[in-house]
């Protein structure tokens, strides 16, 4: 839990299962991220083995980061927590009377997209370009 704990981490994993992406197509991608914040949580993730960081020596210098194999195992073990939670939010809007959009999503059918504002910090559509909005949520955290 320590790896993927936190707000954005899990956001951050699903921004980079499609593709590689710079520092600012991530920020693009995972919408409401600090430059702060996302910057820590990739120092983390690239120490915890899960980000592979890549700096091109151009000037200016370009900096790249995409999922290691644990990141892509990480991001596989995390589908059923994805599906688990798109299963709840889809009846729990239907029972509310809440309209379901979908959105743009992964290739793995893990993310949905919410248009009431629930945001509990465990998944995000990214489609090729990495600059979708998060579009699923699920499962653990809390805000």
């Amino acid at each position: 839990m320590d790896v993927i704990g936190g707000k954005w981490k899990v956001l951050i994993l699903w921004a980079l299962n499609e593709r590689t992406c710079r520092f600012g197509e991530l920020r693009r991608a995972v919408t409401g991220v600090t430059e702060k914040v996302l910057s820590s949580h990739l120092k983390e993730l690239e120490d915890d083995g899960i980000v592979h960081r890549e700096v091109y020596a151009e000037v200016p210098p370009r900096v790249e980061y995409s999922l290691t194999p644990l990141g892509l195992s990480l991001n596989a073990a995390l589908e059923p927590l994805g599906l688990w939670g798109r299963e709840h939010i889809y009846r729990g809007a239907e029972e509310a009377g809440v309209g379901i959009d979908t959105g743009v999503g992964v290739d793995t059918g893990v993310e949905v997209g919410i248009g009431v504002g629930i945001d509990t910090g465990v998944g995000v559509g990214a489609g090729a370009d990495c600059e979708v909005e998060p579009q699923v949520v699920a499962g653990l955290g809390h805000g």
